[in-house]
C-alpha cells in the first residue's frame, strides 16, 4: 500500500489523500483550500473563467494524475469523510466518471448547498456508505466509523489493502452530543494499525469556557435568562449539534427560537435520517423568511416544501410585540443590520457567536 498526502500537512483544510495498491488507487477527500499558498484567506472566486491546468499551475486544484475532466480515468474512487467545502469543495472538476462514497447525510448537505449557494457542486456520481457495513474498492476493504462532528453524518475511515491497515480519522472531536462515538473508540481503537492519518487543527488550544456541547446549552440559557428581549445567534445552519443546544435552550426559558427558511430546509431534509432533529412545526421554533434565501429554488419539490415553512412564518411585527424572549439566528453579514433597523429598541442585545459561522464585520465601528 502506497500513500501520497497531497494536501493538508502544511495547512489547514483543503485535505487530499491517495491510496493505491498494485490493483486499485482511491482519494480520500478533495477539499477547497482554506487559505492560499500564501497564508490569506482563499476567495473561490478566484476559481471563475479558469481552467483545470490553470487552477493546477495556481497550486489550488492538487497534481493528482488521472482524476480530472478530460484525463484517462485512473482513480476507481473517492472517499468523502463529511460536507465541510474544505474535504469536498472540489468535486466538481473530478473525472465523472469516478464514483464518490459518502454517508447519506453528506449527500443530503451537499446538494442543499447546491441550492442555497453559489458554489455549486453541478454533477456528482454518488454512491451512499452504509455507515454500519464494510464494503470493497478493487483490492480495498473500507469500514466506515461515523464519528462526533459539527458537521452531521461525519465518517472516518479504515482502509485495507495488501495487508496493510490505514486508519484516515477525518475531522472529529470528543465534545459534541455523539460524544459517545469518540469514547467508544478510545476504548476499542482499530487494531494493528500500520499508518494513523489524523486532523489536528484544534491541538495546543488550551482551555475553552464550554468544555462540551452540554455546557454550550446551558450558556445559551443563562443568557437567554440574562439578557433583553432579543438576542441574535450566529451559527453555521449545517452545525446541527449547535442548533438542538440552542433550541433546548429555548424549551427551558420558553423562548421563541427564529431560524430561517436554509435552516428550516437542512432540518426537514436530514429528518429521515434522525427522527431528534428539530423541525420547522416544533414548539417554539418559528421560521423567518428573507428573500435572497427562498428565492433561489427553482425546484418545484423543494419550493412546496418550503411553502409549508409558511405556517410557522414570524414578522417582524409579531418579534416585536411577542413579550417573549427571543433567540434569533442570524448568519448573513449582509441581511443582519437590515434585521436591526426593523427590532424596536435592540441596545443591549446580546450576540452569541458560534465558530464557523461568518465573521462578524458588520461590528466594526459599531
Amino acid at each position: 500500500m502506497r500513500i501520497i498526502i497531497h494536501r493538508g500537512t502544511q495547512e489547514i483544510g483543503g485535505s487530499c489523500v491517495e491510496v493505491s495498491t498494485d490493483k486499485t488507487k482511491i482519494l480520500i477527500d478533495f477539499g477547497i483550500p482554506l487559505v492560499t499558498a500564501t497564508k490569506e484567506p482563499f476567495d473561490s472566486k478566484v476559481l471563475t473563467g479558469k481552467s483545470i491546468e490553470d487552477l493546477k499551475k495556481l497550486k489550488i486544484l492538487p497534481d493528482v494524475k488521472g482524476i480530472y475532466k478530460g484525463e484517462q480515468k485512473e482513480i476507481d474512487a473517492l472517499l468523502v469523510s463529511h460536507s465541510h467545502p474544505d474535504h469536498y469543495g472540489l468535486l466538481n472538476y473530478i473525472h465523472p466518471e469516478i464514483p464518490v462514497y459518502l454517508s447519506q447525510g453528506a449527500k443530503e448537505l451537499i446538494e442543499i448547498s447546491n441550492i442555497f449557494t453559489p458554489n455549486k457542486i453541478k454533477r456528482l456520481n454518488a454512491k451512499v456508505i452504509n455507515t454500519k457495513k464494510s464494503f470493497t474498492i478493487g483490492g480495498l476493504t473500507i469500514t466506515p466509523y461515523v464519528v462526533d462532528h459539527s458537521a452531521f453524518d461525519a465518517l472516518a475511515f479504515l482502509i485495507e489493502g495488501e495487508s496493510k491497515r490505514l486508519f484516515y480519522s477525518g475531522d472529529f472531536r470528543g465534545h459534541g452530543r455523539k460524544s459517545i462515538l469518540f469514547k467508544q473508540m478510545l476504548r476499542n481503537p482499530p487494531k494493528d494499525i500500520d499508518c494513523l492519518l489524523m486532523e489536528g487543527t484544534s491541538l495546543g488550544r488550551g482551555e475553552k469556557l464550554c468544555r462540551d456541547e452540554n455546557m454550550v446549552q446551558k450558556r445559551i440559557q443563562e443568557i437567554l435568562k440574562e439578557g433583553g428581549n432579543i438576542t441574535f445567534l450566529f451559527v453555521s445552519s449545517q452545525n446541527i449539534d449547535r442548533i438542538v443546544s440552542a433550541y433546548k435552550a429555548c424549551l427551558t426559558t420558553n423562548s421563541i427560537f427564529i431560524i430561517d427558511v436554509y435552516t428550516a430546509y437542512i432540518l426537514e431534509r436530514l429528518k429521515k435520517i434522525s427522527r431528534n432533529i428539530p423541525q420547522f412545526d416544533w414548539r417554539n421554533i418559528r421560521v423567518k423568511f428573507y428573500d435572497n434565501h427562498y428565492k433561489v429554488i427553482t425546484n418545484k419539490e423543494s419550493l412546496k416544501t418550503i411553502y409549508l415553512y409558511r405556517k410557522s412564518k414570524i414578522d417582524f411585527n409579531e418579534i416585536n410585540s411577542s413579550g417573549r424572549k427571543v433567540l434569533m439566528m442570524g448568519r448573513d453579514n449582509l441581511i443582519f443590520p437590515k434585521v436591526l433597523r426593523r427590532i424596536n429598541n435592540p441596545k443591549g442585545a446580546k450576540i452569541i457567536y458560534s465558530e464557523g459561522c461568518s465573521k462578524l464585520g458588520f461590528l466594526k465601528n459599531r
